[in-house]
């Protein structure tokens, strides 16, 4: 069978909420692929006036992309506290810290509960016969652990990560890697992330400069994507920041301000954007918002929409989507929807996916 089955897994896990400010629905599938390694966050209330939602698409294995799905928004929320507000560096600081965090012992023993059923046994088994010790408290509630493992440089797989945050009329999304968030302006698709891929001019560059090199679009020779989290081989230079490692985690930022003409986000990994472009999902949830009681049916049409009949190809990869619609309009008190729609019309441009890196300009 390869990295294929025989036959698609295509029942899904599928979930619905909602608070005063948004709704959600989101479906993820496995698919033709013979293990599911996507993981997603929804988290409507992440705290009184902050919604978070995140997809991280695997690869090599499914431990990195659920280590995110654990931490990473519980990290912008500790960096939060600590910034006086600066949501944006927040979430930059979150992403870089993922790597850090999956370093030593306790790095080690949390990435082999989350893995593969084999990884699962030994870590539990190692929790029985090595009892972790904490040490260096790190500030964040994540203290260095004593064991065999302490020396782990982290790991060879990784994960793509692209979230969005949202705070009163500000959305925040960061993304490292080809997961994509797009938003929906009066029916129009406009990409609020980058896919991340080395023949960028911008990725190749960091790439070479960090000692690296690109072949057939993959980075020395074997990662198709610039950006990730894990992939700790690709991340040795010691005489680098983590900004400008062969492959890094830092995330690009784009900041937008919510007005009345926005209608939704979707967010998505790249087993749907193999598949579709950013305007046809726009119209495809469009065209089923009316029919279908949950958002979560309209995520499961979609992955429907988008698996392939036979093996090999598009439409063959894992799939995860997270829809968020915003319940009210999001305007300020004292700024009409009509001059925010004129104040952000130079800002957003209509962005396919081969259209400009950035949309934001």
């Amino acid at each position: 069978m390869g990295v294929y089955l025989s036959t698609p897994k295509t029942d899904k896990a599928s979930a619905d909420g909602e608070n005063d400010r948004v709704r959600f629905g989101l479906s993820s599938m496995q698919g033709w692929r013979t293990t599911m390694e996507d993981a997603h966050a929804a988290l409507p209330d992440l705290d009184d006036c902050t919604s978070f939602f995140g997809v991280y698409d695997g690869h090599g294995g499914k431990a990195v992309s659920k280590f995110c799905a654990r931490h990473l928004h519980k990290q912008v929320l500790i960096n939060d506290a600590n910034s006086s507000g600066d949501l944006p560096a927040s979430v930059h600081k979150a992403f870089l810290r993922m790597d850090e965090m999956m370093k030593g012992q306790r790095g080690w023993r949390e990435l082999t509960e989350l893995g593969d059923k084999g990884n699962k046994i030994s870590g539990m088994l190692e929790g029985i016969i090595w009892s972790p010790k904490a040490s260096d408290d790190l500030g964040d509630g994540w203290n260095n652990e004593e064991g065999p493992n302490s020396c782990f440089p982290g790991p060879t797989s990784g994960s793509t990560a692209c979230v969005a945050v949202i705070r009163n009329d500000q959305l925040i999304v960061a993304n490292a890697g080809d997961s994509r968030c797009v938003i929906s302006r009066k029916g129009q698709a406009y990409n609020l992330s980058t896919d991340h891929k080395p023949d960028l001019e911008g990725e190749k560059e960091r790439i070479l400069s960090a000692g690296g090199f690109v072949v057939a679009g993959r980075v020395n020779g074997s990662l198709n994507l610039s950006r990730a989290i894990g992939d700790m081989e690709l991340k040795q230079n010691e005489i680098l920041p983590a900004e400008r490692q062969i492959v890094t985690a830092e995330p690009e930022l784009k900041t937008v301000k919510l007005s009345e003409d926005d209608e939704f986000i979707v967010l998505a990994c790249d087993g749907i954007w193999d598949c579709v472009s950013s305007q046809e999902v726009v119209d495809f949830v469009h065209k089923h918002l009316n029919t279908e009681d949950k958002l979560s049916d309209v995520c499961e049409k979609l992955l429907n929409r988008c698996v392939a009949p036979t093996s090999g190809g598009e439409g063959c990869d894992n799939m995860t989507v997270i829809i968020v619609q915003f319940k009210k309009p999001l305007s300020s008190a004292a700024t009409s929807s009509t001059e925010q729609s004129a104040a952000t019309a130079e800002e957003m441009r209509p962005n396919e996916l081969n259209g400009p890196d950035d949309p934001l300009k």
